[in-house]
């Protein structure tokens, strides 16, 4: 098991008993530092407080079982307004929202234009697509060809 999914399963139980859902783990070297990096979301937005409240409740969780060999940082944070939709919980809390979409190719709908980058409103989705509308129409978009979609926020 990777030391991310042993840090998970770990820390997940104690992070939804907070209020929270555990997003993403990931174990990276920067600058010559391990970082243990754990990624959390609610319904709401998450606060500093919120993450240290996490921080200070999973160390003792993380020192105690000890998945990790060498020495880290451990550094919760807040997924951000912008976070990539991934997950089917993902695209349900945007549905009827406008997101950003970034494919991998030039769409195959002619409609869209050559353009891999476009802004629409999400309509739906289910495991394998995704279909949007734009004011070109409503389109039907395989998951696996786009390379990024995300909320999109208005500056």
């Amino acid at each position: 098991m990777k030391i991310t999914e042993r840090a998970a399963a770990l820390i997940e139980p104690k992070i939804r008993e907070l209020g929270f859902d555990l997003w993403d783990v990931e174990f990276n070297k920067e600058y010559g530092v391990w970082e243990l990096l754990i990624t959390i979301d609610r319904g709401e937005p998450v606060t500093l407080d919120d993450c240290e409240l996490v921080s200070r409740a999973i160390e003792p969780i993380l020192d105690e079982a000890d998945p990790i060999e060498q020495a880290y940082y451990l550094t919760v944070s807040s997924v951000g307004l912008d976070r990539p939709l991934k997950l089917s919980k993902d695209f349900d809390r945007h549905v009827g929202d406008e997101i950003d979409v970034k494919l991998y190719a030039p769409p195959k709908e002619k409609e869209l234009g050559k353009d891999k980058n476009f802004k629409a409103r999400l309509v739906s989705h289910d495991d394998e697509s995704f279909t949007v509308e734009t004011e070109k129409g409503s389109f039907k978009l395989a998951k696996k060809a786009a390379a990024l979609i995300r909320p999109h926020i208005d500056f």
